[in-house]
């Protein structure tokens, strides 16, 4: 009976690996997926989460099941990581903390509890988004509506167009926001865009779902953080947190989602529908990856050794930037790419289109997602220059 199934497309990330693991040419790219990369191509294991596994080796004493929201002493300390430990959710026990099986787990999970406890039927998603962010609320049934977020020739943020697009917007509808380092372009809202946007969620009663990927990839752990703390002092909102870019622990699959209600109790309230909506989905998630991110985080001087790390990372995605734009300034100087250079994070819209594209992976076998999207944190100095050259040759 099988027979009848037919074959699913290619995801537009993943299915580019495939591409370029059968590519023979030597001289390969891959800026597709959105894993950081060192100096020597490789995805490293950050020094901390080495010493926190050592730990963990000594003194792990058993492998049972978890409760279905997680490791708690790690829930807490992520909670107090979004917000700050004198945060008012915090300090008033407004939240609902859950482990999930990274971010795209927290997204899926406040799908779900947004569907089947509040009877939500629509989430908007910004135009352009995350591959991912549509397939994961349509398969959590809802309704998969878009906002507009750059300008049409989708080289910089255009506020009004996006403030215009959300007028259809209704009260009880879900948004999807992008906290920090947009992805795919690297644009992000500025202080006084944020306070705009966040006062229209408000007077629509919209419910806000932030996407925080990213913290401490912009500015730092706190500043990436204030969209979200600054919004959640007197309302209420679901964040969904990944530790795949900021620890490295992209295989490990680690996250959260934090609902934020007005009291202690609705908080209560809100952990119990997530763990419903968890114990039908995945039943309980992994240990490894929280009891790394815990053991960090508890441990003063991991975590001092981690936010440097951290830091390492921003600072040379930010110089890799700088050098990428540079460069392609000398080799197309009829070209404008300083929009580059006003983009956070490891992505960059690119502003290449779909044919350019093409030309990049078949002609010089460097391989980008289909609409222009870099990932910055594949340049190095070895192929930054190789990468430039062949934009050079197919603008």
């Amino acid at each position: 009976m099988f027979e009848q199934i037919p074959k699913a497309p290619a995801d537009p990330v993943f299915g580019l690996i495939d591409q370029y693991n059968l590519d023979s040419n030597p001289d390969k790219i891959n800026l597709s997926v959105g894993a950081y990369k060192n100096e020597k191509g490789q995805t490293p294991i950050l020094r901390c989460v080495k010493s926190a596994e050592q730990l963990l080796v000594e003194c792990e004493s058993t492998k049972n099941y978890l409760p279905i929201q997680g490791l708690q002493p790690y829930n807490e300390l992520v909670a107090e990581l979004i917000f700050g430990a004198d945060h008012p959710v915090i300090k008033q026990k407004r939240f609902a903390t859950a482990q999930t099986p990274g971010g795209t787990g927290a997204l899926r999970v406040a799908g779900d509890l947004l569907r089947r406890t509040m009877n939500v039927d629509t989430v908007w998603i910004c135009n352009p988004t995350w591959a991912n962010h549509g397939p994961i609320y349509q398969a959590a049934q809802l309704n998969v509506q878009r906002y507009e977020y750059l300008n049409e020739a989708q080289t910089d943020l255009d506020f009004g167009r996006m403030i215009a697009s959300l007028e259809g917007a209704q009260a009880g509808q879900a948004i999807l926001l992008h906290t920090v380092c947009h992805n795919p372009s690297g644009f992000d809202l500025d202080p006084q865009q944020w306070d705009q946007l966040l006062n229209m969620i408000k007077d629509r009663k919209l419910i806000p779902i932030f996407d925080f990927a990213y913290q401490g990839f912009a500015q730092g752990l706190d500043d990436d953080a204030q969209p979200i703390r600054k919004f959640c002092e007197r309302s209420d909102a679901l964040i969904c947190q990944s530790f795949s870019k900021n620890f490295g622990l992209y295989s490990e699959r680690v996250g959260t989602v934090t609902a934020v209600g007005n009291t202690e109790s609705t908080a209560e309230a809100l952990l119990s529908q997530i763990k419903r909506v968890i114990r039908t989905m995945y039943s309980n998630p992994p240990r490894h990856g929280a009891a790394i991110v815990h053991t960090v985080l508890a441990n003063a001087e991991l975590r001092a050794e981690w936010e440097s790390e951290l830091g390492e990372v921003r600072d040379r995605i930010n110089q890799l930037r700088e050098g990428f734009v540079a460069t392609l300034d000398e080799l197309t100087p009829e070209r404008d790419f300083s929009y580059i250079s006003r983009q956070r994070g490891m992505f960059s819209y690119s502003g290449l289109t779909k044919p350019q594209v093409e030309r990049l992976r078949n002609e010089f076998s460097i391989y980008i997602v289909g609409s222009g999207r870099i990932n910055i944190a594949g340049v190095n100095s070895a192929n930054n220059r190789q990468i430039c050259e062949a934009i050079a040759n197919v603008v």
